[in-house]
């Protein structure tokens, strides 16, 4: 008598599934990572505003936006108001409230959405800490993160002067507003939506757990940058494994064969999670693994610029009159004439590059570079600025 033959193996037996099921699981994983990164970029933004709204800044927010007439003045408070609230978003669409209630000019603010731009990139730097441990990861993250910074400096240093001289990205925003208008609305992304509601289960069970009143950001401070290096150290290792080989080249050259694709793109993203500082700290791990070349990278992150000047376009809409359009018009204009301006030319392209790479080997042979860089660069600098010219 024969013994019957084994049935034959099913979809979800054999090698076969191993090879989809692992795929398909670090897949589903590195979505939970990646969700589980932007609750925590939320709850470190979320924390520093609870520990900035102590009335720091001589005032309420509104107050302290209309009080400034330098142009140089206001360069530095829109830079120092982004590094502590974390959110570009806040304050251009705080600036196109003080300019819709006629209390500011627009004159007056396009340096303040100029310095915006400046301040929200630091959210980059501290989401490359992450990989400070790992010599040749921190340096593509620090690379990554700097460029972005430099390509802004670079962008303000060429269109701040040509502002105040000429106005005119102001004159040029004005005449757009007067052609455009808008019935009103708003965009709910259900991206952002979902980060929120982590946030607040996060921000529920620090409050639930009875610290004192003054003790809550700070509590909130570390709990985001914990679970932002966890994040990023299992988002690394899974990218790199998940993305290596053919898949990695194919999207080098995907965005290696078209910038405007890259630009485009990174900006589509930015608009669905409005958040400009969300879309380039992805960028961040990216390179760090290897995955994505800094090159690559670029154009994602001028993109981000481009679509982060979606919340002021939504701010003003709620506003009367011309003003607030026009002001979220000069920042359109300022984030794509940057854009025009330095990436078409190869040799002022390779600028914020070469900038970015030569301070990153720099971090890596003494991190002190790192605490220098930031300090100067988000701190003593617009400090002094805002003393001296406020």
């Amino acid at each position: 008598m024969t013994s019957p033959r084994p049935a034959p193996a099913g979809p979800a037996d054999g090698p076969g599934a191993t090879r989809w099921m692992v795929p398909l699981l670090r897949s589903l994983y590195l979505l939970l990572l990646l969700y589980g990164f932007l609750v925590a970029i939320e709850t470190m933004s979320k924390a520093i505003q609870a520990l900035a709204d102590t009335g720091m800044l001589g005032g309420s927010k509104e107050e302290v936006f209309s009080q400034v007439r330098n142009p140089f003045a206001g360069l530095a408070l829109g830079v120092l108001f982004t590094v502590m609230v974390q959110s570009s978003s806040t304050t251009t669409s705080t600036i196109v409230a003080v300019v819709g209630s006629g209390v500011l000019s627009v004159e007056a603010a396009v340096p303040m959405i100029m310095g915006a731009n400046i301040g929200t990139t630091i959210t980059n730097t501290l989401v490359s800490m992450g990989h400070i441990r790992r010599r040749v990861e921190f340096r593509r993250a620090f690379s990554a993160a700097t460029v972005h910074d430099f390509f802004n400096l670079l962008a303000v240093a060429v269109l701040l002067p040509l502002e105040l001289t000429t106005k005119v990205l102001s004159r040029t925003a004005e005449r757009l507003a007067g052609v455009l208008t808008f019935e009103g609305g708003s965009y709910s992304s259900p991206i952002k939506d979902g980060v929120k509601s982590g946030y607040k289960a996060l921000s529920g069970a620090v409050k639930a757990s009875g610290l004192p009143e003054g003790a809550y950001g700070w509590a909130l401070l570390a709990l985001g940058l914990a679970i932002t290096f966890v994040c990023l150290h299992q988002i690394t290792g899974n990218m790199r494994r998940l993305l290596a080989g053919r898949v990695e080249v194919a999207i080098n050259r995907a965005l290696g064969a078209s910038a405007l694709f890259g630009i485009l793109l990174g900006a589509a993203i930015t608009v669905a999670v409005q958040s400009s500082s969300i879309t380039t700290s992805l960028m961040v791990p990216l390179c760090a693994s290897g995955v994505m070349t800094l090159e690559n990278v670029f154009p994602l992150m001028l993109g981000a610029n481009i679509g982060t000047t979606i919340t002021a376009l939504l701010a003003s809409l709620a506003q009367e009159g011309t003003a607030a359009l026009t002001i979220a018009l000069v920042h359109v204009l300022f984030n794509v004439v940057g854009v025009a301006l330095v990436y078409p030319v190869p040799a002022v392209r390779r600028v914020p590059l070469l900038l970015a790479r030569m301070l990153a080997f720099a971090a890596i042979r003494n991190r002190l570079w790192v605490v220098v860089y930031v300090a100067v660069t988000f701190v003593l600098v617009p400090l002094a600025g805002w003393l001296i010219w406020r």
